[in-house]
């Protein structure tokens, strides 16, 4: 189904299809890059975007997922208990490689090459929350319950 969206965000809607959610993804004039962007051009609070951010495996440079609430930094100290293993940040070249998206565009969508994918409990609070959709211009809209189903996370507090 076309959705008159660019590339990057149509593969997202593609992937949302697939999962049989009835999620629309939304390209907006305005940068949705950073949660403070994103949450001025949506009109929510901080709190209820989903920012994806990726890290690394220290030990064997395996991409991690955690989807935390736009609000929080995220304390890797806390996330590498749950995981194991210690984390680090991962660059934009190895972002782009493990993710098929750029930074400020990184769908939370479940891949299979993800070592661990850890979901913000502070999501959790609310009713509904915003993911980036491929792009830095590029959203869709979900309850943090589809959010965690989609992307496959274990619901952890990550600050």
């Amino acid at each position: 189904m076309s959705y008159n969206l660019s590339k990057s965000a149509q593969k997202v809607q593609d992937l949302l299809d697939e999962f049989g959610v009835k999620l629309h993804v939304r390209e907006m004039s305005e940068s949705t890059r950073t949660s403070q962007e994103a949450a001025d051009a949506i009109g929510c609070e901080v709190g209820q975007i989903a920012k994806s951010l990726v890290f690394k495996t220290k030990a064997a440079s395996k991409p991690v997922l955690i989807v935390a609430s736009g609000i929080n930094q995220v304390n890797e100290k806390i996330v590498a208990k749950h995981l194991g293993e210690k984390l680090e940040k991962a660059d934009a070249k190895f972002v782009l490689e493990n993710t098929g998206f750029a930074i400020g565009g990184i769908s939370p969508i479940r891949r299979d090459n993800y070592f661990a994918v850890y979901m913000d409990e502070d999501l959790m609070k609310y009713e509904e929350v915003w993911a980036a959709a491929g792009t830095p211009h590029a959203v869709f809209k979900l309850t943090p319950d589809v959010l965690r189903d989609i992307s496959g996370a274990i619901i952890i507090p990550v600050k």
